[in-house]
């Protein structure tokens, strides 16, 4: 099993575009959600390292031995009020659940938030992540009963936002 003291975290590479796309699809497959207006279906999950060129924006990639265990990132998604980030493409191989480094990651993007001058960070998900779902209410996120900004990830069924 791993633990945490073996991954690294580290800004995402454009070489890492193959390797992420996979552990998004694979995971909403996992779970039931590879579904339209998700980011199964979304272009950009191919191109995330060009993606998260824009301002105010990062990718965090998790690794251990070379081997890329998921990732997540903040991102000022259009139409957000401008001191609102989303929490975006969180997602995890298998073996890198349960040890704590979903938490680190969302920690790490939280704080990052801060420093970037966000005051509240939005997420959008589905009600099959519930693993998800839960570690996003231990961070004190709250549901929202409309989505904020424009997304285009019409597939997602909850709204959650946490102000910093």
């Amino acid at each position: 099993m791993l633990s945490l003291s073996e991954i690294s975290i580290r800004p995402i590479q454009a070489s890492d575009n193959p390797d992420l796309a996979l552990i998004v699809r694979s995971t909403l497959s996992e779970f039931g959600a590879a579904n339209p207006g998700t980011v199964y279906f979304d272009p950009t999950t191919d191109a995330l390292f060009e993606l998260f060129q824009t301002p105010k924006s990062i990718y965090f990639v998790a690794e251990t031995d070379g081997k890329i265990l998921g990732g997540g990132g903040i991102f000022p998604t259009e139409g957000l009020p401008e001191n609102t980030c989303e929490l975006v493409k969180m997602y995890l191989l298998p073996e890198a659940r349960g040890i704590g480094l979903g938490r680190t990651l969302i920690e790490q993007c939280l704080k990052t938030a801060i420093a970037k001058g966000f005051q509240q960070v939005y997420l959008e998900t589905l009600t099959e992540l519930h693993l998800a779902l839960k570690a996003y209410e231990k961070f004190g996120f709250e549901y929202l009963s409309v989505p904020m900004g424009s997304s285009k990830h019409f597939g997602c069924s909850l709204w959650m936002l946490k102000k910093l």
